[in-house]
Protein backbone atom coordinates (compact mmCIF):
# COMPACT_ATOMS: atom_id res chain seq x y z
CA UNK A 1 0.00 0.00 0.00
CA UNK A 2 1.30 3.39 -1.01
CA UNK A 3 1.65 5.87 1.84
CA UNK A 4 0.03 9.45 1.01
CA UNK A 5 3.33 11.65 2.81
CA UNK A 6 3.32 15.06 2.15
CA UNK A 7 6.28 17.42 3.34
CA UNK A 8 5.61 19.88 5.69
CA UNK A 9 6.75 23.47 5.90
CA UNK A 10 7.83 22.41 9.23
CA UNK A 11 10.50 19.78 8.25
CA UNK A 12 7.70 17.14 8.95
CA UNK A 13 5.66 14.86 6.99
CA UNK A 14 2.18 13.98 7.16
CA UNK A 15 0.51 10.73 6.93
CA UNK A 16 -2.81 11.14 5.65
CA UNK A 17 -5.54 8.86 7.51
CA UNK A 18 -8.97 8.32 7.06
CA UNK A 19 -10.46 7.63 10.80
CA UNK A 20 -13.78 6.92 12.39
CA UNK A 21 -15.62 7.96 15.64
CA UNK A 22 -17.32 4.57 16.19
CA UNK A 23 -20.49 4.83 18.70
CA UNK A 24 -22.69 3.00 19.71
CA UNK A 25 -26.46 3.59 20.94
CA UNK A 26 -25.26 3.44 24.90
CA UNK A 27 -22.66 6.61 24.25
CA UNK A 28 -19.70 4.29 24.09
CA UNK A 29 -16.97 4.40 21.04
CA UNK A 30 -14.54 2.13 19.80
CA UNK A 31 -10.70 2.25 19.98
CA UNK A 32 -8.36 -0.52 18.49
CA UNK A 33 -4.85 -1.25 19.01
CA UNK A 34 -2.64 -2.12 16.00
CA UNK A 35 -0.77 -5.44 16.35
CA UNK A 36 2.70 -4.63 17.99
CA UNK A 37 1.85 -1.00 19.48
CA UNK A 38 0.82 0.26 22.57
CA UNK A 39 -1.00 3.18 21.63
CA UNK A 40 -5.42 2.85 20.75
CA UNK A 41 -7.05 4.69 18.11
CA UNK A 42 -9.58 5.99 15.96
CA UNK A 43 -10.40 2.76 13.40
CA UNK A 44 -9.22 3.50 10.18
CA UNK A 45 -5.78 3.59 8.25
CA UNK A 46 -3.67 5.49 5.31
CA UNK A 47 -5.83 6.96 2.38
CA UNK A 48 -4.07 4.98 -0.80
CA UNK A 49 -3.05 7.59 -3.98
CA UNK A 50 -6.11 8.89 -5.08
CA UNK A 51 -8.29 7.28 -2.93
CA UNK A 52 -11.27 9.47 -1.30
CA UNK A 53 -10.99 9.70 2.75
CA UNK A 54 -14.66 8.60 2.71
CA UNK A 55 -13.51 5.28 0.68
CA UNK A 56 -10.44 4.70 2.81
CA UNK A 57 -12.35 4.42 5.61
CA UNK A 58 -15.14 2.19 4.58
CA UNK A 59 -12.03 -0.07 3.17
CA UNK A 60 -10.85 0.31 6.50
CA UNK A 61 -13.51 -0.64 8.75
CA UNK A 62 -13.72 -3.53 6.43
CA UNK A 63 -10.31 -4.95 6.40
CA UNK A 64 -9.67 -3.60 10.20
CA UNK A 65 -13.20 -4.85 11.58
CA UNK A 66 -15.28 -6.60 9.55
CA UNK A 67 -17.57 -3.97 9.49
CA UNK A 68 -19.65 -3.07 6.53
CA UNK A 69 -20.39 0.84 6.57
CA UNK A 70 -23.03 2.20 3.56
CA UNK A 71 -21.41 6.02 2.64
CA UNK A 72 -24.43 7.39 3.86
CA UNK A 73 -23.78 6.39 7.11
CA UNK A 74 -20.53 8.66 7.06
CA UNK A 75 -20.73 12.09 9.06
CA UNK A 76 -17.77 13.99 8.27
CA UNK A 77 -16.22 16.03 11.66
CA UNK A 78 -13.32 17.79 10.12
CA UNK A 79 -9.49 17.67 9.46
CA UNK A 80 -7.65 16.72 12.08
CA UNK A 81 -3.59 17.33 12.91
CA UNK A 82 -1.63 15.08 15.70
CA UNK A 83 1.97 13.75 16.52
CA UNK A 84 1.76 10.35 14.74
CA UNK A 85 2.00 7.66 17.67
CA UNK A 86 3.85 5.29 15.87
CA UNK A 87 6.38 7.06 13.59
CA UNK A 88 8.30 9.34 15.39
CA UNK A 89 8.78 12.87 13.90
CA UNK A 90 5.93 12.44 11.16
CA UNK A 91 2.39 13.95 12.10
CA UNK A 92 -0.90 12.08 10.79
CA UNK A 93 -3.85 14.63 8.93
CA UNK A 94 -6.41 12.57 9.59
CA UNK A 95 -10.28 13.00 8.00
CA UNK A 96 -12.47 12.12 11.18
CA UNK A 97 -16.23 10.68 10.39
CA UNK A 98 -19.11 9.87 12.58
CA UNK A 99 -20.62 6.43 12.48
CA UNK A 100 -22.65 4.80 14.70
CA UNK A 101 -23.62 1.21 14.78
CA UNK A 102 -25.07 -1.49 16.45
CA UNK A 103 -23.01 -4.36 14.49
CA UNK A 104 -20.42 -6.46 16.40
CA UNK A 105 -16.89 -5.92 15.43
CA UNK A 106 -14.02 -8.43 15.77
CA UNK A 107 -10.29 -7.92 15.23
CA UNK A 108 -8.93 -8.64 11.76
CA UNK A 109 -5.63 -7.70 9.90
CA UNK A 110 -3.60 -5.89 12.11
CA UNK A 111 -5.83 -5.39 14.50
CA UNK A 112 -4.65 -6.70 17.72
CA UNK A 113 -6.85 -5.38 20.10
CA UNK A 114 -10.27 -3.14 20.38
CA UNK A 115 -11.64 -1.55 23.68
CA UNK A 116 -15.37 0.40 23.91
CA UNK A 117 -14.92 2.85 25.85
CA UNK A 118 -16.72 6.07 27.58
CA UNK A 119 -15.65 9.18 26.01
CA UNK A 120 -15.84 11.19 29.37
CA UNK A 121 -14.16 8.29 31.28
CA UNK A 122 -12.07 6.32 28.88
CA UNK A 123 -9.76 4.92 32.16
CA UNK A 124 -6.00 4.05 31.86
CA UNK A 125 -5.55 3.08 28.09
CA UNK A 126 -2.61 4.69 26.36
CA UNK A 127 -3.69 6.87 23.69
CA UNK A 128 -2.59 8.28 20.37
CA UNK A 129 -2.51 12.03 20.42
CA UNK A 130 -5.23 12.06 17.75
CA UNK A 131 -7.89 10.36 19.91
CA UNK A 132 -6.94 12.11 23.07
CA UNK A 133 -6.63 15.52 21.49
CA UNK A 134 -9.06 15.94 18.88
CA UNK A 135 -11.37 12.49 18.75
CA UNK A 136 -12.54 12.18 22.17
CA UNK A 137 -13.07 15.92 22.76
CA UNK A 138 -15.61 15.71 20.07
CA UNK A 139 -17.29 13.33 21.55
CA UNK A 140 -17.65 15.01 24.67
CA UNK A 141 -19.34 18.30 23.43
Amino acid sequence: METAAIPEDTGHAVIRIAAALLCREDGRTLLVRKRGTLAFMQPGGKIESGEDPAAALLRELREELDLVVEPEALRPLGRFDAPAAHEPGWTVRADLFLVRTQQAVAPAAEIEEVAWIEPLTPGDLPMAPLTRDHALPLLRR
